[in-house]
C-alpha cells in the first residue's frame, strides 16, 4: 500500500457528489427543502450511488441534478460545500492538490440566484479550506452538453472573469450524443475552448466514458477541441489511433475507477486493470482520482488502495500516476 504520508492529488472531483450526507441533510433544512423522505437515514440512500439503484451513467448523473447540486443551490449553501469537501479530502486521504469542478448555473435555480454571487461564495469556501488546511484547491467551471451556446458562453466568460481568483479551467460534462453527431455537437465548442486557453485556463472534457460514445468520442474531442486532459476517457483503449493521438498531444486521462464501476462502464475492475494495462503499454499519461466521494463512497486514498490491493497497480505506477496528477494540474 502507499504510505500514509504519501501526499495525494485529486483532479477530477465533482462537488455535487462530494459533500457528506450530514452536511447536505444541515443545508436542506437550513434553507427550507422540502425532503421526499423524512429520516436522515432514508436521505442517505437518496443522495447515496446505491450499486442495486444505479446500473448507468444516467441514474448516476440523475441522483446529482435531482438532489445534490439543488441543495447546494445558494450563496451560503456552495460556500459550506466547497468548504467541507476540501477539508474532507485533507482530513481522509491527505490530499495536497484538489481540483474541485462544479457548474455555477446549475446552482442558481435558473436564474434566481444572482450567477456572480454563487461564484464568489464557492471561491470564499475554497479560500477559507485553504487557510485551514495545508493544501492547494482551484475550482474548474463545467459547461453543459445540455445547455444552450449562449449559456455555455457566459459560464466561460465567468471563468476568465474570475481566473485571478482561484478559477483555473474549464470542462465540458454531461451525456455525449451518438457517434453520428460528433461533429456537429464538438464543434460548436470550438471557439470557446480555443477563448479559454488563450484566456490562460486549464481545459478537459468528459469523453469515451461509455460505450455509446466508444474512442470516435475521444478522437473528436482531441482533434477538434485540444484539451490538456480528458475526463475518463477508457473507451480510448480500444483504439491504437485514440492512445496514439493522447500520447502526439501530451493529453493526461483523469481515471475514476470507482465510478466506471458504478455506472457500468466497465464490467469489473478485472476489465478496469486491463485498461490500466492498455494504458501504461502505449504510453498514455494517466492519474487516477475519485469523481464523487460521497455519492460513490469512496475516498482518493480508498481509490488507490483497491486497485492496489487487486493487483492493478503496483506501488511504484501509483506514484507514477500521482507524479503525472501534479504535473498535470492546472494549480501551477
Amino acid at each position: 500500500m502507499l504510505p500514509r504520508t504519501t501526499e495525494l492529488i485529486d483532479l477530477h472531483l465533482h462537488v455535487g457528489g462530494a459533500v457528506a450526507p450530514h452536511v447536505l441533510w444541515s443545508i436542506a433544512h437550513e434553507h427550507g427543502f422540502k425532503l421526499p423522505v423524512k429520516s436522515y437515514w432514508d436521505f442517505c440512500d437518496l443522495v447515496y450511488a446505491d450499486p442495486k439503484r444505479v446500473t448507468s451513467l444516467g441514474d448516476y448523473l440523475d441522483i446529482m441534478h435531482r438532489w445534490t447540486e439543488l441543495i447546494q443551490s445558494s450563496p451560503s449553501a456552495i460556500e459550506r460545500s466547497v468548504y467541507e469537501v476540501i477539508g474532507k479530502e485533507y482530513r481522509s486521504s491527505r490530499v495536497s492538490m484538489i481540483e474541485l469542478r462544479f457548474n455555477p448555473m446549475k446552482r442558481n435555480l435558473s436564474g434566481e440566484r444572482d450567477l456572480d454571487y454563487i461564484i464568489a461564495s464557492a471561491l470564499r469556501g475554497m479560500d477559507r479550506a485553504c487557510l485551514d488546511y495545508t493544501i492547494r484547491a482551484g475550482l474548474i467551471f463545467c459547461l453543459a452538453r445540455e445547455f444552450d451556446y449562449e449559456l455555455n458562453e457566459i459560464i466561460v466568460k465567468k471563468a476568465v472573469k474570475y481566473r485571478g481568483r482561484g478559477v483555473i479551467g474549464i470542462d465540458l460534462a454531461g451525456p455525449e450524443k451518438h457517434t453520428t453527431e460528433f461533429g456537429d455537437d464538438i464543434e460548436r465548442y470550438r471557439d470557446l475552448f480555443a477563448y479559454a486557453r488563450q484566456q490562460g485556463l486549464g481545459t478537459t472534457i468528459h469523453t469515451g466514458e461509455t460505450s455509446l460514445t466508444g474512442a470516435d468520442g475521444v478522437i473528436a474531442v482531441i482533434d477538434r477541441l485540444s484539451p490538456a486532459r480528458i475526463g475518463h476517457g477508457i473507451a480510448a483503449a480500444a483504439s491504437e489511433e485514440a492512445m496514439r493521438k493522447l500520447v502526439e498531444r501530451n493529453i493526461v486521462l483523469e481515471l475514476c475507477p470507482t465510478s466506471n464501476l458504478r455506472t457500468h462502464a466497465v464490467k469489473d475492475l478485472a476489465e478496469f486493470s486491463q485498461l490500466l494495462a492498455t494504458f501504461r503499454q502505449a504510453n498514455v499519461r494517466t492519474t487516477i482520482n475519485t469523481d464523487g466521494t460521497y455519492l460513490l463512497g469512496t475516498t482518493l486514498r480508498g481509490e488507490f488502495e483497491l486497485l492496489i490491493s487487486e493487483g492493478a497497480l503496483t506501488v511504484s505506477q501509483a506514484e507514477a500516476c500521482i507524479d503525472t496528477a501534479r504535473a498535470a494540474t492546472f494549480l501551477h
